[in-house]
């Protein structure tokens, strides 16, 4: 009995493969997409239930429906319209979103909305008084502590809340006494507390110049 010669050719291959390009594309009906896909379709389509919530945000009180699922940004951005905290890296690896909760600073973008209500939280656009800027802000503008102004503020709520840290005699690697009140605030400090905020224009010389000012004034 001769043996059957099933060697597969690259012919054989590029034969089948357009026959079967041609099948899917007559429009046929497949198999394997009947039963489940009409159930896996109704579940995609299923409307997430929002629920209510109550912000309190730059003093004033904003009452929501949301996704539970919604980021703090996402909700300050998108449904709120304070825009000024930034999306950037939407990891929580660069601070252009951070903002104030409570008086500690935080990354919006990796904090649920739902999660904040009774909290006190501060933007950007909360820290002047009227048309008076705060030390903070006005000492980025006069040591030009910013470029692109994408991160500046969140580089400005982050500074207003080390320096927070700072009065309340919080430590950080660059302390040379982790027990002891920091006297004076050297630059090594304000870059290392600093250093979950990132500049991509680099003006970091500038910022550091601007926190040290505003430090002997807040």
């Amino acid at each position: 009995m001769a043996e059957t010669d099933f060697r597969i050719t690259r012919r054989a291959v590029l034969e089948g493969g357009a026959a079967t390009c041609l099948f899917l594309a007559s429009g046929l009906p497949v198999r394997a997409q009947d039963a489940g896909a009409a159930t896996e379709t109704e579940r995609v389509t299923t409307p997430i239930s929002r629920i209510p919530m109550t912000l309190t945000i730059n003093a004033t009180e904003h009452a929501l429906e949301l996704d539970p699922r919604t980021t703090l940004l996402d909700a300050l951005r998108n449904h709120l319209g304070l825009t000024g905290s930034k999306k950037g890296c939407d990891h929580g690896q660069c601070g252009a979103c951070t903002v104030l909760v409570n008086g500690r600073r935080i990354n919006s973008c990796l904090s649920l909305a739902a999660q904040h209500e009774g909290d006190e939280i501060t933007t950007i656009e909360g820290l002047a008084d009227g048309d008076q800027l705060h030390p903070v802000q006005a000492a980025f503008v006069a040591h030009d502590g910013f470029q692109c102004g994408y991160c500046t503020p969140g580089q400005i709520c982050s500074a207003v809340g080390m320096l927070e840290e700072i009065r309340a005699g919080w430590p950080s690697h660059a302390s040379t006494d982790v027990a002891a009140r920091p006297d004076a605030l050297s630059d090594a400090e304000i870059r290392e507390r600093m250093s979950g905020n990132i500049c991509r224009c680099a003006a970091y010389p500038n910022i550091v110049a601007a926190i040290r000012d505003a430090a002997k004034e807040v």
